[in-house]
């Protein structure tokens, strides 16, 4: 980098996924002192870039891109590619030579969760405790004010999920507020207060949504101040930022404290559940109506949804969860 003069028409330009590793001689004035950080395309964004890539692909009139632009919240601008694509594939697989809706919606799940799979043989009992489990968190996250709206819920196995429950944004939102978080702990919870509501027992299949709440909660205590401990954070992660996983974490804080954050975390996690469960109880007939139709149509749509629980249509912040 030495030996430039002021007058010199050069311009360097370099690229990096682990800004946490740059050696600060290489930030200092006069170098690479200009950063331009590249985030993940918000829903302007997602919607041009879709398209860019859909532009010279056969497609029927009745695509939408705003609305695959509203599902994909959190999509890079090479997952979006690989949509398009996944969506040509789908529409020649079933015969057909242009690209419908249909066609793009079946293969955002399929980015998301894998493809499906419809080969997987399970009992009449398995079948039943997945649409248990499914429609126990749709129905929660229908009843929460705060909680992400459902779009689709289906017990056709997909990848490693013997079903799902998919919700998605009409525009994206990066800050959440506590009540956001408490309702989603809510609906994680739902599909584990369902089983245990109905059959007495739960099963494996509420694993990773116990893993999903546990962190949320976690999350909530010890990096956004929002328990009873108040105002500060616990603990400093060295992660690997280009990954987004944690390699180790520094304690700087008592052993007391430790158990008064398990406390807390216990303690959301304890209270999502009664609020699941109140509802799941609460609303038992609608339960009932929500597993019929699942168990005879496998999959249950947006309006189809709202019709059964009764619910308008209101606005849209998304996530999807799995069994």
């Amino acid at each position: 980098m030495d030996g430039f003069e002021t007058g010199t028409n050069v311009i360097v330009i370099a690229a990096t996924n682990r800004p946490d590793v740059l050696d600060p001689a290489l930030l200092r004035p006069g170098r690479f002192d200009r950063r331009v950080v590249m985030d993940l395309p918000d829903i302007d964004e997602r919607e041009a870039i879709l398209n860019i890539h859909i532009k010279n692909k056969p497609q029927e009139k009745d695509i939408r891109i705003r609305t695959i632009a509203e599902r994909t919240p959190g999509f890079s601008g090479a997952d979006l590619a690989n949509l398009v694509n996944e969506a040509a594939i789908v529409a020649v697989r079933r015969g057909k030579h242009s690209i419908s809706m249909i066609d793009l919606i079946d293969s955002i799940e399929k980015v998301i969760l894998g493809p499906e799979r419809r080969s997987r043989v399970i009992n009449k009992k398995e079948k039943e405790i997945v649409a248990y489990h499914e429609a126990g968190h749709a129905l929660v996250a229908a009843s929460l004010k705060n909680a992400d709206p459902v779009h689709k819920v289906s017990i056709i196995s997909r990848g490693q999920a013997g079903g799902y429950t998919l919700a998605v944004p009409s525009e994206d939102v990066r800050l959440h507020s506590r009540a956001y978080f408490v309702d989603e702990l809510a609906t994680f919870l739902g599909g584990y207060a369902s089983e245990k509501n109905a059959f007495g027992e739960v099963t494996t299949g509420a694993s990773n949504d116990l893993e999903r709440a546990t962190h949320m909660a976690r999350a909530m205590v010890t990096r956004y101040g929002m328990s009873e401990l108040g105002p500060r954070t616990f603990g400093k992660k060295e992660e690997l930022i280009f990954l987004g996983k944690e390699i180790s974490e520094e304690k700087d804080y008592s052993e007391h404290t430790a158990q008064a954050i398990d406390s807390q975390v216990s303690k959301l996690v304890s209270e999502a559940f009664e609020t699941a469960n109140g509802i799941i109880t609460e609303k038992k007939e609608v339960m009932e109506k929500l597993v019929k139709v699942l168990l005879e149509k496998e999959t249950i749509e947006k309006d189809e949804f709202n019709e059964i629980v009764g619910k308008a249509e209101k606005k849209e912040e998304g996530s999807a969860i799995e069994l």
